[in-house]
């Protein structure tokens, strides 16, 4: 049986810690950004942590 092969649209937006865990950018900060607000914008930066569901689908996606 083939190797499955990694989902290549995930493993551009996602990247893996050394402990494991799943993080990605922000969502919010492509356009209408003088409609938020500085500190909400400020705040968008960064990565955070995907969800536990999501990061389950994720990695059955990168770990094939």
């Amino acid at each position: 049986m083939p190797k499955m092969k990694t989902h290549r649209g995930l493993a551009k937006r996602v990247r893996e810690t050394g402990t494991g865990k799943l993080v990605s950018q922000r969502a919010n900060r492509g356009h209408n950004q003088l409609a938020k607000g500085r500190k909400a914008f400020r705040s968008l930066k960064g990565t955070s942590e995907l969800a536990p569901g999501d990061a389950k689908v994720a990695k059955k996606l990168l770990h094939n």
